[in-house]
């Protein structure tokens, strides 16, 4: 099986439309999402709707989980605030039911899915080191053979051993038997890695392999529909250099 495999698209619908056409001209068998469909960018209904009926599995994000009232967020900064109420304003009942439903964590045969840390995946945290893996999780034995992640909008992975645990920054991941692997798949809609392209992987279970993609799409258009959408202009000044 081939798998399409994205998070974090923030309701980039340009970011988005790239992505699922080159996973659909790979001949993906299924598509999992990794949480936040909304937030920052402009199209969160739109997002929404094409996600609903395509992904074959899906997590939650945090900031689907704030628009929907399944977590605070009263301490994020203002115009993050403000995004996430203009986002819960523009969603359908429809879209808005089917982001109650998604779970916080998931697992799919011997693949586990969550937005941030696997281990108290509603607490929504970060994986940045091999030092933070090392000390979240509960140990080798409970992992699947590979868990993706989103969240941090960044491409790093993580081979763990019974001794060690190795961050990687590859762009094709080789998973051996022995080992149990954490992958960051990156961010469709808003990258942190400084590469402003969108980013999407292809988890082929058969090779155990995950490739990671680096795809361009029309930043400048979903920039202006963030800035006449009245949300704050640094989320689409973002998008140009992926930061």
């Amino acid at each position: 099986m081939r798998y399409g495999v994205f998070s974090d698209v923030h309701g980039n619908l340009e970011a988005l439309e790239v992505v699922l056409e080159f996973l659909k001209g790979k001949g993906v068998d299924g598509y999992l999402f990794l949480g936040d469909a909304v937030g920052y960018g402009a199209n969160p209904n739109e997002v929404c709707d094409r996600l609903r009926p395509l992904v074959s599995h899906a997590v939650l994000g945090n900031h689907d989980a704030a628009v929907t009232s399944r977590m605070e967020y009263a301490d994020y900064y203002e115009a993050a605030r403000h995004a996430l109420d203009w986002c819960s304003s523009q969603l359908s009942a429809e879209n808005l039911e089917w982001l109650r439903s998604i779970p916080y964590q998931t697992r799919h045969g011997d693949i586990g899915l969550s937005h941030g840390a696997p281990v108290a995946p509603e607490l929504f945290d970060y994986l940045f080191t091999a030092e933070q893996v090392a000390d979240t999780l509960a140990g080798f034995d409970n992992l699947p053979p590979v868990t993706f992640i989103g969240h941090s909008h960044l491409t790093i992975s993580f081979e763990i051993t019974t001794e060690q645990v190795t961050p990687m920054m590859v762009p094709q991941v080789r998973l051996r038997q022995d080992a149990r692997y954490i992958i960051t798949v990156g961010s469709v809609g808003q990258p942190r890695d400084r590469d402003p392209r969108a980013c999407c992987g292809i988890y082929d279970t058969d090779a155990r392999t995950f490739t990671f993609n680096r795809l361009d799409y029309d930043k400048d258009t979903a920039r202006l529909k963030i800035i006449k959408a009245g949300l704050a202009p640094v989320f689409g000044d973002r998008l140009l250099v992926g930061m």
